[in-house]
């Protein structure tokens, strides 16, 4: 869990109550507190080692829940990121077909295939014994602040996906 504040104040506010959750509810070497993960905005995240599972916006009051999905092996959708190996716009495209598909399985979703192309993924998974094709478009997204400490609204990428 993120929980430095000198980085941007969204990191310690949210990032702090979480790390308290779950080490109350871990064995002690299971929580860490870590300096960075990216995404402020999405404060409180929590990584999932060692599938290196990204959750956002996880709370004190929602980290049981997301910690016990993930023990029995599933992704808790409602705070799912996506996974630390992939582009953000595998992440969109993997988040996509899960919804679509309705497998929550850690291991039910499997990168087949990613073509990158000027402004747009087509991205390929084998999931539930079918191949899901699916078009990333990278976007300009809404104007947003995008820590804690921004001064300036900003609009980060946005991925919209759909079936290729």
């Amino acid at each position: 869990m993120c929980t430095h504040g000198k980085h941007d104040p969204c990191c310690a506010r949210h990032g702090r109550p979480l790390y308290e959750a779950l080490r109350d509810e871990l064995d002690a070497d299971w929580a860490w507190q870590a300096s960075h993960i990216g995404g402020d905005r999405f404060a409180g995240n929590l990584v999932c080692l060692p599938e290196g599972l990204y959750y956002g916006r996880v709370d004190r009051e929602s980290a049981g829940a997301v910690l016990d999905e993930h023990l029995a092996r599933r992704i808790s959708m409602q705070s799912y990121r996506g996974r630390s190996i992939y582009t953000f716009a595998v992440q969109a495209a993997e988040r996509f077909v899960r919804e679509q598909s309705g497998l929550l399985g850690i291991d039910d979703v499997a990168l087949e295939h990613v073509e990158r192309r000027d402004g747009f993924s087509d991205v390929t998974f084998a999931a539930g014994g079918e191949r899901h094709h699916v078009r990333v478009d990278e976007q300009p997204g809404d104007l947003t602040q995008m820590t804690c400490a921004s001064e300036a609204l900003e609009r980060p990428r946005r991925y919209v996906v759909s079936r290729a």
